[in-house]
């Protein structure tokens, strides 16, 4: 317990701090602790998705930092970014960007026919942190995940978000956290790993 309190104490001054928002990846600004980014790789390598679909573009670092690791792993994946208002055009051949609510219905409609193809599918979800969004988007993209696959909340360090995914998962029993994830000490989304469990 004293241990848990400690990483979230360190999570919360580091969110705090003028540190985690100088974090870049090619140069980008990215907006991301970088253990969590340690996390996504492995998640990519275990999973191996034919489709990442990420909520929240910003200026495109995450998005680009997702496909690079993809290509590095020799995997044929499309990232599909998405933001109302991005900061910056992203030019990666294995990246579709799309501009728009994450959750209007023109912008699940393109997402739904870009991901109708066979393969393990992921979902990140960062964009309008609201309790209302975020509970919004779970309900819209859940179902684009396949068993054994991750959906993941990010910044449920902060109210919105992690209270969303209370109510969320209460309906959902099919998805499970994986602590497993938050092992490093220090993350922007605990409890926000959220594992699809094969039916049985």
């Amino acid at each position: 317990m004293k241990s848990a309190k400690l990483s979230s104490d360190i999570t919360r001054q580091y969110h705090s701090s003028e540190v985690w928002d100088t974090v870049k990846y090619r140069g980008i600004q990215t907006l991301k602790c970088p253990l969590d980014l340690w996390i996504y790789q492995e998640i990519i390598f275990n999973v191996k998705p034919k489709i990442i679909i990420e909520s929240g573009t910003w200026e495109g670092g995450s998005a680009e930092y997702l496909a690079d690791i993809c290509k590095l792993f020799e995997l044929d994946t499309l990232v599909i970014t998405i933001d109302i208002a991005p900061r910056r055009k992203v030019n990666h051949p294995m990246i579709k960007q799309l501009i728009g609510s994450s959750i209007s219905p023109e912008i699940l409609s393109t997402v739904r026919s870009l991901t109708d193809i066979s393969g393990p599918r992921m979902v990140i979800l960062d964009s309008d942190h609201s309790e209302a969004h975020v509970l919004s988007e779970l309900h819209s993209y859940y179902s684009f995940v396949t068993t054994g696959s991750y959906l993941i909340v990010e910044d449920t360090n902060l109210d919105g978000p992690s209270i969303a995914v209370n109510k969320w998962l209460l309906e959902h029993s099919e998805f499970i956290r994986d602590i497993d994830c938050e092992r490093h000490g220090i993350t922007f989304n605990p409890g926000g790993y959220l594992k699809l469990l094969p039916k049985f």
